[in-house]
């Protein structure tokens, strides 16, 4: 159980195109079997000091080894003795701070070194922050057996053949209330409300007490009372001698308690009932309830539903396999056939509600959609809000749309969108209902996690009872329970990215690359030397992309030409043998800080140096 800390200086590997350079961190390069794509990426390595043992003792740890610093990427592990459980395995959808990768994963270092004692990985429930990294990371734990409900088993099952050369899972499905030993420790599972169906909250056996995971959750309430339902499932595990909660903090910020699903559903109905001409409908593929039961509204009002969008498709499909929707005979048609309806009598449920460039709505709405043209007899509703960092994508959209004069119906101007998890109300009163010792905040940035420990301080917990951890942190609880601390180790925690089919470090100066490429573009200089004379066999050549028009910056060209040649010239003379690098650092230096002067951009100088 070692963290690595000592820092070396390898060979530089070429991998992939492009190159890197020596530098003072580690570089790993890292490939999946049978794949032909492998990745040049680093951060620089952990600071931490190595994690002390403790299978001999009586201590248990809780790692946080994603989803305490971010919305997603989620990964609990409980530790005890010689037993591991990992809860959770998801991603986090990248931003504009790391251009050209696909989405980050946890790092999982720390448990692939110590894989011989992962018992089961146990998922909550089945949104891609919360599963979709299994592919990426079971291989490399040991493959353990996965613990699941029956929705989230099936769409893992879909995920993993995407994969096919990656070895079979062991996917064992596991209902609410269901409860085994895993080693020296029991688990039990109880039901909780999600936007998705088979949601569970876990809860860990121990000897000094239960550990509750809460995963995702709201509370399904009247007037912001608890159903008896809720009562039940939260009154069951509050029974228990509970040492821990973890609890979703998503929505922790939020004051009082959730709009309510029936509410939303109520007022969608409204729509679908009165509206005439078509309605197009842009939701989370992840909202399975919402999609099943908009398709049930359109069902009873006798229209027609079209599904655009893979992910939504997927998603029915197997909410059919798994038994919780099966449509009416002739309800789902083929956006091809939409002309051969009436428009009263059509519905199309569509991805895009956050605007995204290729996804159906965007394609409806900019007039690339092969089959469905809008008009302004058309009402599209977002059933959905805006994720943070999509607010220009979707102002893109809704541009597009109004351009169609159209009707647009959103969650600000009408109740008809409610996120997946409890406000602070909600929060609060979970925390009461399972009356732990201790209270752990999860899920969601630190500001979310501050927030949500504040509110938890207003219902009697102590600030000493309270723990706030960070990726990689380390929660130990010791003296038979009585003392619960985040210790000074952490676990690995640099972050860890997948790009196609490669997994590992991201290096820090690629990821600097792409954002300035992005920002100021790219500047090429070909100088071409006559290694017996010293001088330039002709006239520099210049490539630009992304930073100037070469047709419009003809003085500036001509000026970067003199810089060049007399850069080359200068720095060779009496030079025997001639120092390329020496010679294309000078240029580079130069060129920059000219180009800096006149346009207040640094693009990326490269000079391509060639002696003949």
């Amino acid at each position: 159980m070692k963290i690595e800390t000592k820092k070396t200086n390898p060979p530089v590997k070429q991998v992939g195109s492009g190159r890197i350079s020596p530098n003072k961190n580690r570089i790993r390069t890292y490939k999946q079997p049978d794949t032909k794509t492998s990745v040049k990426k680093t951060f620089p390595e952990s600071k931490a000091k190595v994690i002390p043992k403790a299978i001999n003792s009586e201590n248990i740890r809780i790692i946080t080894l994603g989803g305490v610093e971010e919305v997603g990427k989620n990964m609990t592990v409980i530790e005890y003795k010689d037993d591991i459980l990992v809860f959770d395995c998801g991603i986090q959808f990248v931003d504009e701070d790391t251009p050209g990768i696909d989405f980050i994963i946890p790092n999982t270092k720390y448990l692939e070194e110590n894989k011989d004692r992962i018992k089961a990985m146990i998922i909550t429930h089945g949104h891609l922050d919360h599963i979709a990294a299994i592919p990426y990371i079971i291989h490399k734990i040991g493959n353990p057996p996965i613990y699941a409900g029956n929705i989230a088993s099936l769409l893992i099952k879909k995920r993993m053949t995407e994969f096919p050369h990656l070895p079979e899972i062991d996917i064992k499905i596991v209902k609410p209330k269901e409860k085994f030993r895993l080693g020296n420790l029991g688990v039990k599972f109880f039901e909780v409300t999600h936007s998705i169906p088979d949601s569970m909250g876990i809860s860990v056996e121990t000897p000094y007490g239960n550990i509750v995971l809460s995963g995702d959750y709201k509370l399904e309430h009247v007037d912001e009372i608890p159903t008896e339902k809720e009562k039940e499932n939260w009154g069951e595990i509050g029974k228990d001698n509970n040492l821990l909660f973890i609890s979703d903090s998503t929505n922790a910020e939020k004051k009082g308690f959730s709009v309510s699903e029936k509410y939303i559903r109520g007022n969608i109905e409204e729509i679908i009932k009165n509206i005439n001409g078509r309605i197009i409908v842009g939701a989370f593929a992840s909202q399975f309830n919402r999609m099943i039961a908009i398709i049930e509204m359109a069902e009873k009002y006798n229209k027609k539903v079209i599904l655009e969008g893979r992910s939504i498709k997927t998603n029915l499909e197997i909410a059919m396999r798994a038994g919780i929707f099966e449509p009416k005979k002739g309800t789902l048609i083929q956006a091809k056939d939409i002309s051969a309806y009436p428009s009263d009598k059509i519905l199309v449920l569509a991805t895009g509600a956050q605007g995204e460039e290729f996804a159906a709505l965007m394609r409806m709405s900019t007039k690339k959609h092969k089959y469905i043209s809008l008009n302004n007899r058309d009402t599209v509703v977002l059933s959905s809000s805006i994720v943070p960092g999509n607010e220009i994508s979707v102002q893109k959209l809704m541009d597009n749309l109004y351009r169609h004069d159209l009707k647009v119906i959103h969650y600000q101007i009408s109740d008809i969108h409610s996120g997946g998890h409890g406000r602070e109300g909600e929060l609060k009163w979970a925390a009461k209902m399972v009356n732990a010792k201790y209270f752990m905040p999860a899920y969601g940035w630190h500001s979310m996690l501050k927030v949500h420990a504040e509110a938890i301080k207003s219902i009697g917990v102590k600030d000493k009872d309270i723990v706030i951890p960070d990726n990689g942190s380390i929660v130990e609880i010791s003296d038979k329970g009585k003392k619960i601390q985040i210790i000074k180790e952490k676990a690995p925690s640099n972050i860890t990215m997948v790009d196609g089919f490669s997994i590992g470090d991201i290096q820090e100066v690629v990821i600097r690359d792409r954002q300035n490429l992005a920002q100021d573009g790219i500047f090429v200089v070909i100088a071409t030397i006559d290694t017996n004379t010293g001088k330039l066999r002709k006239s520099p050549d210049i490539i630009s992309r992304g930073f100037i028009y070469l047709r419009e910056s003809k003085d500036l060209l001509k000026q970067a030409r003199y810089i060049t040649k007399k850069t080359v010239e200068t720095t060779i003379k009496g030079m025997k043998p001639i120092n390329f690098d020496l010679v294309k650092k000078e240029v580079t230096d130069n060129i920059s800080r000219y180009l800096f002067q006149t346009t207040k951009k640094k693009p990326i100088v490269i000079p391509v140096i060639l002696g003949v």
